[in-house]
């Protein structure tokens, strides 16, 4: 599976996108029917000290697009709540794709 990294006023960082391809290759071994990521990394200012670190995470797969986004004041807690989103998501579309 591909992931693709991309950053938005953020340096690029090995140790984020390696945080991150962990946690999306362990989506992978739940759902093989993964087929691409693509991880985005941004700031933002805002006026609370707990928000401004985004990641946005887009799943490909069969049917819809799945998407998870969220806000915290580091990257990796904004990747463990992303990708907790997505496997929620991940999880409803493999019920249905069973129930069909």
């Amino acid at each position: 599976m591909d992931i693709i990294f991309e950053y938005d006023n953020v340096n690029a960082s090995k140790r984020l996108e390696a945080l991150a391809t962990e946690k999306i290759n362990k989506l992978v071994d739940k759902y093989d029917f993964m087929v691409r990521a693509d991880v985005f990394f941004k700031t933002e200012n805002t006026s609370s000290n707990e928000t401004g670190m985004i990641c946005n995470i887009r799943i490909s797969a069969p049917g819809p697009r799945l998407f998870a986004e969220s806000s915290h004041e580091s990257f990796e807690a904004s990747i463990k709540e992303s990708v907790n989103d997505l496997d929620r998501q991940l999880k409803k579309r493999k019920e249905k794709m069973k129930s069909h």
